[in-house]
This record gives C-alpha cells, structure tokens and sequence, in this order.
C-alpha cells in the first residue's frame, strides 16, 4: 500500500491552477481528488490547506466561483479559472521549468564539471 505524502508547499496553488485549466470548474474537494488522481495517488490534499489557498486564489482575481450542485445534487461552490488566472498559470509554469531546469544541473553534477 502506498503511503501519501503532503503535497509540497508554494506548489498547491499551481496545481490547482493547472488542474482548473484542464478540466474546467469543479468543486474543492473533486479538485482535490482530481489532483490526488494525476499524482497517482501519492500525493494527500488535506482540506485544511486546500480551501485557504482557493480564498487566496479567488482574492488574487486568478478564479472565481459560484455555487451549484454537486453530482450527489448538494449545494457546493464550483471554481473556475479567470483570464488572469491563466496568465498567472503560464507565468508560474515559466518559473517552475526554469526551478526544475537548475534543480536538474545539480543532479547531473560531476566534481569534473567544477575544476
């Protein structure tokens, strides 16, 4: 069985974003599923910590919501991405490729490649 693990911090936001673009508006917790999902079930969404950085997205103008009914027909707030947001999404992808672009010189360090 595998064991879930927190989804890394500054990094929920830009999978929420991304999760959003892709599938267009859904409610908190089908985000969090859906992100659980295409972690393959590594990563754990904790409430607590997804619905803080939603409020933070909302204030951000990046998505908007509003309620509807859920597929169990509840009354639940649906999130969607604004043009903002995905201006944001794409300035946080820039970041993120060029993050992991230096993260990957470092592994593929030789003690060589600094004399």
């Amino acid at each position: 069985m595998k064991r879930k693990t927190d989804v890394p911090q500054g990094t929920l936001a830009l999978m929420i974003l991304k999760t959003l673009d892709v599938l267009g508006p859904l409610h908190g917790y089908g985000i969090a599923r859906r992100i659980e999902q295409i972690s393959r079930d590594v990563l754990a969404v904790n409430q607590g910590t997804l619905y803080p950085v939603l409020l933070k997205l909302e204030q951000e103008g990046s998505i908007v919501s509003e309620y509807g009914a859920s597929e169990n027909n509840r009354r639940a707030r649906f999130y969607r991405l604004t043009r903002d947001g995905r201006k944001q999404l794409q300035a946080e992808l820039r970041d993120w490729e060029q993050t992991a672009g230096i993260i990957g010189r470092f592994f593929e360090l030789k003690a060589e490649d600094l004399s």
